[in-house]
C-alpha cells in the first residue's frame, strides 16, 4: 500500500502513486456510502469508470451491488434470488467450479440466436437444477 486517504467516512487505501482526479472523486463517493465496509481499495491499474473506478474494490455490509463495475461490455454477472440460507464449503466449491467451466466471456457469447449461447444457457440451467431451488 502506498497511501491512505482518511478524509471520508471510511479510509481509501491506494496501491498506486498517481490517480486520475475522476477516479479519486469516485473513490471518495464510494467511501461515503452507508453500506461501504471497512475501506475502499484502489489497485495500481485504477482509472475512472462509470460510478466506480475500474480497479477499485468495495466491500459492503448487508448489501450486494452486482453492477458496481457492471457496465463493462460483456460482463457475465447476474444476481439470482435463491431459497438458500446456508451452504457448505464443499458444495459451494463444486458449484463454482461448474460455473467457471461454462460462464461465457467475450462478445460472441451474447448472441441469443447462436448455438453456443443456447448450449451455455442449457448448461447453466442444468447446474441450477442440480444444486439448488430458485424461487
Amino acid at each position: 500500500m502506498k497511501k491512505v486517504i482518511s478524509t471520508e467516512k471510511i479510509p481509501i487505501k491506494l496501491w498506486l502513486d498517481d490517480i486520475e482526479e475522476g477516479a479519486l472523486e469516485q473513490a471518495k463517493n464510494l467511501a461515503n456510502l452507508p453500506f461501504a465496509f471497512k475501506w475502499i481499495s484502489i489497485m495500481p491499474d485504477t482509472h475512472q469508470g462509470y460510478g466506480m473506478p475500474i480497479g477499485g474494490v468495495m466491500a459492503t455490509k448487508k448489501v450486494i451491488v452486482p453492477n458496481c463495475v457492471g457496465v463493462d461490455i460483456g460482463c457475465g454477472m447476474v444476481a439470482v434470488k435463491t431459497s438458500l440460507t446456508d451452504i457448505n464449503t464443499d458444495t459451494l466449491k463444486k458449484i463454482m467450479g461448474e460455473i467457471r467451466k461454462v460462464v461465457p466471456v467475450g462478445f460472441s457469447h451474447h448472441d441469443e440466436n447462436s448455438s453456443e449461447y443456447k448450449q451455455n444457457l442449457k448448461i447453466a440451467d442444468e447446474i441450477l437444477d442440480k444444486h439448488y431451488e430458485i424461487e
